[in-house]
């Protein structure tokens, strides 16, 4: 199963806590984290990325 990492960047305060956690597929540019990849066939790391947002800003969805 395929899966859509769906970030609103502009609610992103950019605390680096998905990078963190999810290094594999997060990364910091700036003052935002980015996915590397935006379309998984695994959801992976990127759950643990979503759950530790502070501001709740990514979702995973079924692609």
């Amino acid at each position: 199963m395929a899966y859509k990492i769906v970030q609103k960047r502009d609610e992103c305060i950019g605390c680096g806590a998905c990078a963190s956690v999810c290094p594999d597929n997060w990364e910091m540019k700036g003052d935002k984290s980015f996915p590397k990849q935006e379309q998984v066939d695994d959801i992976g790391c990127n759950q643990q990325a979503a759950d530790v947002c502070p501001v709740q800003c990514i979702k995973i969805e079924e692609a």
